[in-house]
């Protein structure tokens, strides 16, 4: 069962990370966000905010489900952050240095010009989050926000075993709404420091809805789908008559609102409804997707805005030309990049958990090779 919920859940992360980088060509290509100049048909491109948040529910979500299963205990919090440091700061270190060398001598990341070496120190220890330095790759901000959530995710079991799923989510989602109370007009956006315990309540979100993998059949049997697009339509109903522009200056209740429905969606993949939405998750195009999402979701701003600003000035008139040519352009590189990137960064850390792993699936593979190289040759011999 296991298998077909953690395919359905890459092709929601592989999805996501691909909005990210449509929402990245809309964002660099007409000024003025989110008053932007764009068209108003590429309006529902504006919201790359709302596919972070998803990512972090999507976190939560995904984390728990082990402990879910197993009365809400992990393996250990040293072997936890271990193995998330595994998996994650390798691929970040390079694209790291990957974006620091684009931004140092191709084109900046920031409107505050190119990385200092405090941004090296401050982006090399995923403290940005915390410490303002000019940023070598816009994207990296939630980064930080993540690296901080998985330090709160042992506490947030030990708060569900012990307690319960609402003190939990009572716990991180009660001092942010009285922040919100009282500081009116308060709404983060991406880029700010200390996001991590405003979006601390949508990663606990998604904790709370893996429960639902490991709940008695009657709970996974519930429509989780519906349940979603109830929960949605509010929100939903609310930007559409206050505007876009009125729901990005407001994200910070957007976010919090937002969270049980995707939880909810999440949830109904996991159970394997709807069947049709589950069956195009698991297709080979967008589960291949999902493979090699992080890397997608690192590399890609440096490839388009180099394609926006250094490229397409040179052949085509700003504006919508420029944002077409940035798709046909910058949209496939990053794919591409990404998954070569991914082949090197970022899978060898998927597959072995330690370097004595790595090292030993290297040798494998070029005793593999020598005796094909072997066989071949005998294979042709006279």
């Amino acid at each position: 069962m296991a298998r077909p919920q953690l395919r359905g859940l890459d092709g929601l992360r592989g999805l996501a990370a691909l909005y990210v980088v449509l929402f990245h060509c809309w964002l660099y290509t007409f000024p003025g966000y989110p008053h932007s100049s764009a068209p108003g048909w590429l309006g529902g491109l504006m919201f790359g905010r709302l596919a972070v948040v998803f990512f972090l529910v999507l976190s939560g979500f995904s984390l728990a489900i082990s402990p879910a299963r197993h009365g809400w205990r992990s393996d250990g919090v040293a072997r936890f952050l271990r193995r998330r440091a595994w998996r994650i700061l390798p691929p970040y270190w390079a694209a790291l240095a990957l974006s620091l060398l684009v931004s140092l001598f191709v084109v900046p990341a920031s409107h505050f010009g190119p990385p200092t070496a405090a941004s090296a120190a401050v982006y090399g220890f995923v403290a940005q989050d915390v410490f303002t330095a000019p940023t070598p790759n816009g994207a990296f901000w939630s980064i930080g926000v993540e690296a901080e959530l998985y330090l709160l995710f042992p506490l947030l079991l030990f708060v569900r075993r012990r307690w319960s799923a609402a003190v939990m989510v009572a716990c991180v989602a009660l001092p942010v709404i009285a922040y919100g109370l009282t500081a009116p007009g308060a709404s983060p956006v991406e880029g700010d420091n200390w996001l991590a315990p405003h979006l601390a309540p949508v990663f606990a979100a998604g904790v709370v809805g893996a429960g639902v993998v490991a709940a008695p059949e009657r709970i996974r049997r519930l429509p989780w789908g519906w349940f979603a697009l109830l929960a949605a339509l509010p929100v939903a109903g609310l930007g559409v008559v206050r505007g876009s522009v009125w729901s990005v200056h407001h994200y910070f209740w957007v976010d919090l609102a937002i969270a049980p429905a995707m939880t909810m969606l999440i949830a109904a993949v996991a159970t394997g409804r709807p069947a049709v939405v589950v069956r195009f998750l698991t297709a080979r195009p967008v589960q291949g997707l999902g493979g090699f999402s992080y890397s997608l979701y690192l590399i890609h701003l440096p490839i388009v805005m180099t394609v926006i600003r250094r490229v397409a000035p040179h052949v085509v008139a700003p504006g919508l030309p420029t944002f077409l040519f940035t798709l046909a352009v910058a949209l496939p590189v990053s794919l591409l990049g990404a998954w070569l990137f991914s082949q090197v960064f970022e899978l060898p850390f998927k597959r072995n958990r330690s370097w004595s792993s790595m090292i030993a699936s290297a040798q494998r593979l070029r005793s593999t090779r020598s005796a094909r190289t072997t066989a071949s040759a005998q294979s042709t011999a006279p």
